[in-house]
């Protein structure tokens, strides 16, 4: 038989040197004596004897080696047209298995799909990158796609072929960059990698970037996995949501890290599952009367105390928890029961680990490779290229795709301001201006631009929050205004002058009067969280409770009172778990909440006014639907710093839902306090945080108070208060009259 290739063709296979095998292996239309016929052609490293099979009549062709003992060949004198067949492999120690040729499948992209890729624009990439089972031509295989252009060959690795770079060599997809092979017979829970080689043949083993399972650490590999199964029945939630704009709603984040919220006691305090999380977590938010869940970072990394910012899966829940389909579950569970889940994302950088993004193909590819630009001194992480079509692509695809496959309410975009600024944690000269000279990220803004845009085209109604520590203007305007496109700001200024107020001795409050009400100035410039994030209760900075000054008993009484505050405070709301119930140490990710606290009244009662917070966030439209607006808000008195108490109302466009808020913020008793308000009407108080049930000292105004016509604070109409010591006291009108 003529050989019809060469030797310099099977030794390039044969040393996985070669940037397309399909133009060697596989069927080829060849011609002898004017008669056209197929030769199929195979490298098969361990294989003795193989022999091309008709699946349908069990008919068998011997191929026989070429150049090479393991090259093999084979003209096909009878087929007319190209149809399935089977290598019947007789392996050098003797085991014998029939397996379908990689090289007889065409790729699974189309033009248009490379084309919007290469533009920085096929918003569902994900949908053909990685690993996806799929049937082809009636055989089922998964189909594998990874984006390499500056690397001289690529290879799948894994099990199945005994991680063997030779065997499962991938072909190039032109300029795109992307090297592809669909590989028969294999199918869920494969694990694999790609071996690829750069151009001066040196090796990395890389995990997949869009893979939607990976092992679990301490292992690094990428797991095939299907995420297009499970059934959902959130459809009610769904299309509710589309049509509701959460800006005008409750909204109480519980702020949770999956893997120290609480262990299994009885299991060696190993993680709970995704799915005893859904039972046990989901349930004890719904109970406190939280409305959204926000879950630091659950895409796969490398380190538990990482607490998983420093991403290496970003396609991909952690193993650690459960497999993908148990975090849709997980998802599902939390819409049945009426809760949002935010997702914290992190596309300000990524590790250096070998196994991730890293030096991906021999070359800086994901990241800047100038270190100025490239490299987080702070974090020892690398940058991002946002200036880049197909690294804007992959992150963008990222955010859409958490919101597509696993049907999240909202992003919490981790960072931003390091993205925002070239100097970011910087001296002079460690970094490089752009091209106008500034200090500005010009593609990092322009990405996190086309991102919101893109989310809230696909998903109106969901959130994307942005995690921003500077005075940068219109981080939460829409684009079209000239912002960044968010629609809620974390408001880092008020939460550092908040603590730093409350962590000052009562005497000494009356100097600093000012960081209590300085945060209203600007409250409406942007679309606020109020935040008391994991941040604030590690490295040293002790535990909410432990922050507070005085006494066991004025500890809580502070805390107490500063809950009463942020509630009324104008903004939405979010609180790290073990702040609710009074967590005494900081957080540890390695170790479960101090649970056991709960058995004593003071951290019971505590846990009894959040969940009472909360209930009056949902209820009372003043206290979220004119949020981030002036007209929602009207001081009373801001001016007291000799007594350290404010009051406030928050409002509607309705009388009837005014509240009155009174806090002070000493330990003293102050009677025949009176304020101003703008109602004849009993004011009832329907919450004090000196309550019994707060495990207050129980002073008060029994129940509530007849105004008087007696003008005060510009107001017709006051109040003669009795004021409860480090307390936060809520009023709300009922008029004789229903207005």
């Amino acid at each position: 038989m003529k050989n019809f290739i060469t030797e310099q063709d099977v030794d390039k296979i044969s040393r996985n040197l070669h940037h397309d095998p399909f133009q060697i292996l596989g069927p080829h239309h060849i011609q002898i004596n004017k008669s056209k016929k197929w030769v199929i052609r195979a490298w098969l490293p361990d294989a003795a004897e193989v022999y091309i099979r008709d699946p349908k009549t069990g008919k068998e062709v011997q191929m026989q080696p070429v150049f090479n003992r393991h090259f093999f060949q084979a003209v096909m004198q009878d087929w007319k047209t190209l149809r399935i067949y089977q290598f019947h492999i007789i392996a050098e120690n003797g085991h014998e298995r029939h397996v379908h040729d990689p090289y007889f499948f065409f790729p699974q992209f189309s033009d248009n799909d490379l084309y919007l890729f290469g533009m920085g624009d096929h918003h569902k990439i994900y949908e053909k990158m990685g690993a996806h089972p799929m049937v082809v031509d009636g055989v089922n295989g998964v189909n594998f796609a990874v984006w390499a252009p500056n690397a001289r060959n690529v290879s799948v690795v894994g099990n199945f072929n005994q991680w063997h770079g030779g065997k499962h060599q991938m072909r190039s997809l032109g300029s795109s960059g992307i090297w592809q092979l669909f590989i028969p017979d294999i199918g869920v829970g494969e694990v694999y990698k790609y071996e690829i080689k750069d151009r001066q043949g040196n090796i990395y083993l890389k995990m997949d970037p869009y893979g939607f399972q990976h092992e679990v650490r301490p292992k690094t590999a990428s797991v095939v996995s299907e995420i297009n199964t499970y059934q959902w029945t959130d459809h009610e939630w769904m299309e509710k949501r589309r049509n509701t704009d959460p800006l005008a709603e409750p909204i109480s984040v519980y702020e949770v890290h999956l893997g120290s919220w609480r262990r299994n006691p009885d299991d060696n305090h190993r993680f709970l599952t995704y799915r005893e999380l859904a039972i046990q977590l989901v349930d004890y938010i719904k109970e406190m009367g939280h409305t959204h869940i926000e879950l630091m970072p659950v895409m796969e990394h490398p380190l538990d105390a990482s607490w998983g910012y420093q991403v290496t899966g970003y396609f991909a829940p952690s193993s650690r928890f459960g497999d993908p389909e148990d975090f849709q579950y997980f998802v599902d569970y939390c819409h049945y029961n009426g809760i949002g889940v935010i997702l914290d994302w992190v596309p300000a950088h990524f590790p250096a680990d070998e196994h991730s993004l890293a030096y991906f193909d021999g070359t800086h590819l994901y990241e800047h490779a100038d270190p100025r630009k490239g490299r987080h001194t702070d974090w020892g992480t690398l940058i991002f290229n946002y200036g880049r079509k197909e690294v804007r692509n992959f992150l963008i695809a990222n955010a859409l795709f958490w919101f597509d496959k696993y049907h999240i309410d909202g992003i919490r975009v981790d960072a931003v301001a390091s993205m925002l600024y070239l100097d970011y944690s910087r001296n002079e000269g460690e970094w490089v201006p752009n091209k106008f000279g500034g200090r500005e990220n010009l593609e990092a803004i322009d990405f996190m631009k086309k991102l919101n845009e893109l989310i809230f085209g696909y998903y109106p109604g969901v959130l994307s929050i942005a995690e921003e520590s500077t005075a940068w203007p219109g981080v939460s305007k829409p684009t079209y205004l000239g912002g960044l496109g968010f629609n809620i700001k974390w408001n880092m200024g008020w939460m550092n002058d908040f603590l730093t107020y409350f962590g000052k001795d009562p005497v000494h409050r009356k100097y600093h009067h000012n960081m209590i009400t300085f945060a209203l100035l600007y409250a409406f410039n942007e679309n606020f969280m109020l935040v008391l994030s994991h941040d604030e209760v590690v490295h040293g900075k002790r535990a909410l409770l432990d922050k507070m000054p005085g006494d066991f008993w004025q500890k809580f009484a502070n805390l107490r009172s500063l809950f009463g505050f942020m509630y009324g405070h104008p903004g939405k709301k979010l609180l790290f778990m073990g702040s609710e119930f009074g967590q005494w140490q900081e957080w540890r990710e390695s170790q479960s909440l101090d649970w056991h606290l709960l058995q004593f009244e003071p951290h019971q009662k505590l846990q009894n006014l959040v969940k009472d917070l909360n209930n009056l966030l949902r209820t009372e439209p003043a206290l979220y639907q004119i949020d981030f607006n002036n007209e929602g808000f009207e001081w009373i008195d801001f001016l007291d710093a000799e007594n350290s108490i404010i009051s406030f109302m928050r409002k509607t466009k309705k009388d009837e839902d005014t509240l009155v808020f009174v806090c002070n913020f000493t330990p003293v008793y102050r009677e025949n306090y009176r304020i101003g308000v703008p109602y004849d009407a009993y004011f009832r108080e329907i919450l004090n945080t000196d309550s019994y049930n707060y495990w207050g000292s129980n002073k008060g105004n029994l129940g509530g108070i007849q105004s008087e016509a007696s003008p005060c604070h510009g107001k017709p109409f006051s109040l003669m208060l009795s004021v409860p010591p480090l307390a936060t006291v809520i009023f709300k009108p009922e008029f004789k009259i229903q207005k």
